[in-house]
């Protein structure tokens, strides 16, 4: 009997929950940081991938050695290139086109590297599935600070303003956004709003961090609301 409940949690133990919890964690602090930035692929969807990811890893590795024998036999590297067919199906379903700009690449490549950490993780790689994670931050925040002062590092901002009409507030919203190095690339006016209020769809190109020109935009008498729906480096 002791032999049987053995064998039923086989490939079960406190290592490959250890492996399913560390892949959770790291996926988790990628998804983390798309979550800040306003990505599509966020905080569930990057915890989700990555702990999946380690899961088909493991069951590729204990799930059939109760099968294997003199005449049957598996390869558990086939396991990994099938997750990465699979992610790219996923991420390819993140990157959009819109007026000649592709957009969500960054967020797709970091779905793929997700699942890469979790899969690692998984086959028992620790130590590479922590590097893997640390050079994530490395590259989504110092090298995009590097990134802005190379030539042609622009970044693409598409913000939302809603704000009081009749007041002559358009002129302001765009000097303001002039100051603050930006410059105005597409407009288009939301036709969703009360007669007493009034919207625009901005894409912006500059240098600088969108924070400062939002709390700018914020602060200005008759503005309701200021929005960043999609911010996209040069890549």
């Amino acid at each position: 009997m002791v032999h049987l409940a053995t064998d039923t949690f086989a490939g079960q133990g406190t290592e490959q929950i250890a492996l399913l919890l560390l892949a959770f964690v790291l996926s988790t602090l990628i998804g983390l940081e798309r979550r800040l930035r306003g990505r599509n692929a966020g905080l569930r969807t990057q915890a989700i991938v990555g702990t999946a990811s380690a899961l088909f890893v493991l069951v590729s590795k204990y799930g059939f050695s109760d099968v294997i024998g003199d005449h049957v036999s598996f390869d558990p590297s086939r396991v990994a290139a099938g997750i990465v067919s699979g992610i790219s199906f996923l991420g390819a379903g993140l990157i959009l086109t819109r007026r000649n700009t592709v957009l969500g690449l960054t967020t797709a490549a970091s779905v793929w590297e997700t699942a890469a950490i979790g899969t690692a993780a998984g086959a028992g790689l620790w130590l590479l599935a922590l590097t893997v994670t640390v050079l994530h931050f490395v590259i989504t925040y110092g090298l995009r600070a590097l990134s802005r002062i190379l030539p042609g590092g622009d970044t693409r901002v598409q913000i939302s303003v809603v704000y009081d009409d009749g007041r002559g507030l358009l002129r302001g919203i765009l000097t303001a956004i002039t100051d603050h190095g930006w410059s105005v690339q597409e407009a288009g006016q939301r036709t969703d709003l009360d007669d007493d209020r009034t919207g625009l769809h901005l894409g912006l190109t500059g240098r600088h961090s969108p924070d400062d020109l939002v709390a700018s935009l914020s602060g200005m008498p008759g503005v309701q609301s200021v929005r960043v729906l999609t911010e996209e480096d040069d890549d």
